[in-house]
């Protein structure tokens, strides 16, 4: 059995990756059949642990879901049509496009930019997270599309994706931002007519953990991307720092994680949640690696690695589980978060846990 004393960073997400592969073979990885961003994420934290060890099992694994998915036309079905969080995992197309140079992959790379130049968007160009609910922007979003324009601008040629990709940086930015703490609420409506909305700002109530951290990933994926010389990428550096100083003075200093609802640690039913820690210590962890914030946040980022840790089990059979990740969520008061349960081994947060993983090892190695 192993004993989780002698785990390295890579070693725990090579055992993660293990473990979901005795769990799922890769076309039955839920929702199967359909295209969504939980599998998106799971694999992407695939794709860093290949990269990162070399097994080529990995990559095989991923391979295989995306051509179980993708149709002879080289389109593919999303479990929903009018989310973004359908279209996220062709981030990983970029990559078996580069390892394999197969027409499908740059196809569907196309079909996706295609549906996210067509989307609605606010009048100041703000993509709405849903096609049905009208001049809403969702933090979750900018992790669901903008990666994928940018990546898409630097490897084929258009600059205007980038653009785009910074727009809705920035209306969120601009817009979501809490002046006083430095978080982002989960979502605006600029209609100002859902149910959750602030009548006189359309800001939603709460400051959710997962919602930033999908943020501040994408912020930090992004400025990795573009080159030093790019006159946006200091924007986004700027961005990610500023919401990292102002979650890590949210962290819980004794488990090292940060709780559901950020700002609510001193209430008894608000409970600490595995997802966003997770997503905040690989945000670190590449920020730190970069040098765009110094050393001393080195705490934070060992704390938030060895919290999550501690939370994972592992059986008498290696078998890996990731417990405490809060289920899909969208918008309501506190009750409504601090009262969504929780699922072991939901596929976003053991591809947020992959993902710190491979930070945490690139850092520290």
């Amino acid at each position: 059995m192993v004993n989780k004393n002698d785990l390295s960073a890579i070693d725990y997400a090579k055992l993660c990756c293990d473990s979901m592969m005795r769990r799922f073979s890769a076309p039955d990885l839920p929702p199967a059949g359909r295209f969504h961003y939980h599998q998106g994420v799971l694999l992407s934290g695939f794709e860093r642990t290949f990269k990162n060890c070399g097994d080529e099992k990995y990559l095989t694994y991923i391979k295989e879901w995306v051509d179980s998915i993708l149709l002879p036309d080289a389109s593919y079905k999303c479990v929903h049509d009018y989310e973004l969080d359908g279209i996220m995992p062709c981030l990983l197309l970029f990559f078996l496009y580069e390892k394999f140079g197969e027409s499908q992959y740059k196809k569907a790379l196309d079909d996706a930019i295609a549906k996210y130049k067509a989307w609605k968007c606010t009048p100041d160009g703000g993509m709405w997270h849903m096609l049905h609910h009208t001049d809403q922007m969702w933090l979750d979003g900018f992790y669901m599309a903008s990666p994928n324009m940018v990546k898409y601008a630097l490897a084929f040629g258009d600059d205007s994706l980038i653009e785009k990709a910074y727009i809705q940086m920035k209306l969120m930015r601009d817009n979501l931002r809490d002046e006083k703490t430095g978080l982002f609420y989960h979502a605006c409506d600029f209609s100002k007519q859902a149910s959750w909305a602030n009548k006189e700002t359309g800001l939603s109530a709460i400051f959710w953990g997962r919602a930033m951290g999908w943020y501040v990933v994408a912020a930090v994926d992004i400025a990795e991307l573009l080159p030093e010389s790019h006159s946006l990428r200091q924007e986004f550096i700027d961005v990610a720092t500023s919401m990292l100083k102002a979650l890590v003075k949210y962290q819980e200093k004794t488990t090292g994680l940060w709780y559901q609802v950020i700002d609510k640690g001193d209430l008894k039913d608000n409970w600490l949640e595995t997802s966003c820690s997770a997503l905040y210590t690989y945000a670190l962890c590449k920020a730190i690696r970069n040098g765009w914030l110094d050393s001393s946040y080195k705490e934070y980022a060992s704390l938030g690695y060895k919290g999550v840790t501690d939370t994972i089990e592992i059986d008498e059979t290696d078998l890996l589980s990731v417990p405490r990740i809060c289920i899909g969520t969208c918008l309501g008061d506190y009750k409504f978060y601090v009262n969504r349960s929780t699922q072991a081994n939901m596929l976003i947060g053991v591809g947020a846990f992959l993902l710190m993983c491979n930070e945490y090892h690139e850092l520290t190695k």
